[in-house]
């Protein structure tokens, strides 16, 4: 019996705890995973180049260490919109988690708050927002997409505030969906379906088909209302097609902020005139990212217009980054370029589906001590002694100038 378990269990829940990088956690989500889930995870749009040249910044970025300066006492917290968060980064938005593994979101939440970080739950996520709210004390923001259905982003801003969420992260990358061309390739769909194309490798999968199986398909439930959960394929993935919107403009963000009486953060800006547009409709924060990736290819990296849009932000509204954060060092080399903080997404996604929430914990405490360790090797006491003098960076990143302007 112990052995079926085993194999049940699965490569990843069993060794999640000798992960010593994300590396590993996300070579232990490979392992678990059907390979449609998988891609769908970890993959990008069009040809990948966003994708991976968010990897590559980093490597880009040089550190600068000073010596001797005594650094037995660190401290990496933050306080951000007015709580103190135990590490500099968060958990950011991953649509549909609970394909990678049955209550990722809550397992998510949970170890979010275990480690003293906010949790974001997306719009498209496989648990209500109401039982993330109460599924743990720690902090929790809610992202929102303005659809074509006004009525639907109220209902969901509404349900959010009512259920004490204190931030509201608008994703604004998203007029459209991006092309992510290993989801047709794999047949990927919503529900997953097995096909012919598919059958061999989900049933090389035991442990995700079971948990697939006992917990029924993952379906993004805060937008199906009515909808009856045994929908054809066909018919959600319409649904999910006709809710995104290329008409939002600021004026649409600009109600949202009317309405949404607590932090308000805008995602998905990469372009100086936005960050100013943001500040202009009372926006308190926004997250500069390229969305991983998975959207418009080839657009710039975010950390490579870190240092612009922080001289233009300039302490008037939190800059926060995603987009590619394997690493504590890379989450350092973002401060060290003016962000005040991070959000992850598929980190923390890989523990979850290699593990569940110890998996997500492992991911949190494995980037924690990378931070750690940097800064103390960098010669800095806690993560705001961390400045542009302790990186060298392509000339290329150079702020064109300190107003923002071509």
């Amino acid at each position: 019996m112990n052995g079926w378990l085993s194999v049940l269990q699965g490569p990843g829940q069993a060794n999640h705890q000798r992960a010593v990088a994300v590396a590993d956690l996300r070579e232990a989500a490979r392992r678990r995973l059907p390979r449609a889930v998988f891609d769908f995870i970890d993959g990008g749009a069009d040809d990948e180049v966003a994708l991976h040249q968010n990897r590559a910044a980093f490597n880009d970025v040089r550190f600068r260490q000073r010596v001797l300066v005594g650094t037995t006492k660190r401290d990496q917290s933050v306080e951000l919109f007015g709580r103190r968060w135990s590490a500099p980064f968060a958990i950011g938005p991953t649509g549909l988690a609970g394909m990678a593994r049955p209550g990722a979101e809550l397992a998510l939440a949970r170890a979010a708050a275990a480690a003293g970080v906010p949790f974001t739950l997306s719009s498209f996520a496989c648990a209500t927002i109401e039982d993330v709210a109460a599924c743990s004390p720690g902090p929790k923001w809610f992202q929102l997409y303005i659809f074509r259905d006004r009525g639907l982003s109220r209902e969901l801003l509404g349900r959010a505030l009512a259920a004490g969420y204190q931030a509201l992260v608008v994703t604004a990358d998203c007029p459209v969906s991006g092309k992510r061309e290993r989801d047709p390739r794999n047949h990927f769909s919503i529900p997953m379906r097995v096909t012919p194309r598919n059958a061999a490798d989900v049933l090389r999968r035991p442990a995700w088909l079971l948990d697939a199986l006992r917990a029924g398909p993952p379906l993004p439930v805060n937008l199906l209302g009515g909808v009856d959960k045994r929908a054809d394929t066909r018919s959600l993935a319409q649904l999910a097609a006709e809710l995104l919107d290329s008409s939002v403009t600021w004026e649409d963000v600009a109600e949202i902020r009317r309405a949404w009486p607590k932090t308000l953060i805008i995602k998905g800006v990469l372009a100086a005139e936005d960050v100013r547009r943001a500040a202009t409709i009372g926006a308190d924060g926004v997250v500069v990212s390229n969305h991983g990736g998975r959207q418009l290819d080839t657009a710039l990296t975010p950390l490579t217009v870190l240092p612009e849009l922080a001289a233009i932000a300039n302490g008037h509204l939190a800059l926060l980054c995603d987009s590619g954060f394997r690493r504590g060092a890379d989450v350092v080399k973002a401060f060290a370029l003016g962000a005040n903080g991070v959000l992850l997404g598929r980190a923390t996604l890989y523990g979850v589906a290699a593990a569940g929430q110890s998996g997500a914990s492992r991911a949190l405490a494995i980037l924690g001590d990378e931070v750690d360790r940097a800064l103390a090797l960098l010669g800095c006491r806690s993560i705001h002694d961390v400045s542009p003098d302790h990186v060298a960076m392509p000339a290329s990143w150079s702020v064109r100038n300190q107003t923002g302007t071509d």
